[in-house]
Formats: structure tokens, C-alpha cells, sequence
């Protein structure tokens, strides 16, 4: 179920936490075709607040495009609903001829072009790196991500694919000092 406590309008700074003018709005997508994990948080690694959290399902009895189509399209409304600068998209990892493997490569594609359609920045993480930027492991097992993201952004995910989602946006969050250092000394 979809948690979203403060809603603003696209380029608009409505919440305590986005009126300082440098902190990040970033959305974090733990993609997949049955259950998507999405997370939009906004203000610095220390003092985030969380915008939404929730997770999208899409229906197995529902004809494929239509699922595809309604991941991409509330993507694409969440980036619509909030500021969002960049986004974090966790990669996935699986046997290229997989049959959830195309299916996970398609979920991803709608997310990545209902982003790049709301002009949002997007990065990548592997799933042991989010882990690592979140509980200090990146073998970490779902029940410390979950605890760990709790206990940073103070919100309950509702499932592993929302605390999943909230940890990229997390890890995104942590690592934009980093990024901005890296871009200025180029």
C-alpha cells in the first residue's frame, strides 16, 4: 500500500525539508514486474523526510503491456507528484534466459522511460552496494535493511520491495557529496 504524507506539485518546494534549496529530492524503484518498491525522500542524509513509500502490483492475470504500462505510468505520476532530482533504480542481477529475467528487464525498461519522460536523472546501484550504504554490509539479509532504513528515514516500508526502494533513495542520498566532489574536481 502506498504511503504518501506530503504531496507537492512538480518543481514546487513545499515541505520544511526541501525550502533550504540544497537538499536533494531523490525516488529510489526496487523494480519488478509483479511488485514494484518505490520511495521518494527529500533533505539530506541526516534529516530526510519521507514524501512516499509504497509498493506498485501489478495483477499476473492482467495482459502483459498492460502491466508494464501501468508500472511505467505510476512511475511517472510519482515523479509528477514531487520534485524529484534523480533517482535511484537498484539493478538486478540474474541469468540472462531466465523468464523472470525478461520480465524484470522489461519492468525496468518502463520505470527507466517513465523517468527519463519526467526529465529525472538516473542512477544505477547493485544491490550489495544499497546494502552497504544502509547497514554497513553488503551482504546484508532483508530483515536489516528493513530495520536499518526504519531507523534512518523513521518511516515503515510495508514490504521488502518498498524497504528496498527507500534503501536505494538512501544510498543515492549518502553518496551526492561524493558525486559533487568527483564532478568538481574534473
Amino acid at each position: 500500500e502506498p504511503h504518501s504524507p506530503r504531496r507537492s506539485g512538480r518543481g514546487m518546494r513545499a515541505t520544511a525539508a526541501t525550502q533550504a534549496g540544497s537538499v536533494a529530492v531523490v525516488m529510489g524503484v526496487d523494480p519488478g514486474l509483479a511488485s514494484t518498491g518505490y520511495a521518494v525522500i527529500a533533505g539530506t542524509p541526516s534529516r530526510m523526510e519521507v514524501l512516499a513509500l509504497g509498493t506498485l502490483r501489478t495483477s499476473s492475470g492482467a495482459a502483459h503491456p498492460e502491466r508494464l504500462r501501468r508500472i511505467h505510468d505510476e512511475v511517472a505520476a510519482l515523479a509528477r507528484a514531487h520534485p524529484v532530482e534523480a533517482a535511484a533504480v537498484e539493478a538486478w542481477f540474474v541469468h540472462p534466459v531466465s523468464r523472470s529475467a525478461m520480465a524484470m528487464a522489461e519492468a525496468r525498461g518502463a520505470i527507466m522511460v517513465a523517468l527519463a519522460g519526467a526529465g529525472v536523472e538516473v542512477a544505477e546501484y547493485a544491490p550489495n552496494t544499497i546494502k552497504q550504504a544502509v547497514t554497513g554490509q553488503g551482504g546484508a539479509d532483508k530483515a536489516q535493511v528493513r530495520a536499518m532504513v526504519r531507523r534512518l528515514a523513521g518511516a515503515e516500508p510495508g514490504s521488502d520491495h518498498a524497504a528496498d526502494a527507500l534503501a536505494a533513495a538512501i544510498c543515492h542520498l549518502s553518496s551526492a557529496r561524493l558525486r559533487g566532489a568527483i564532478r568538481r574536481a574534473r
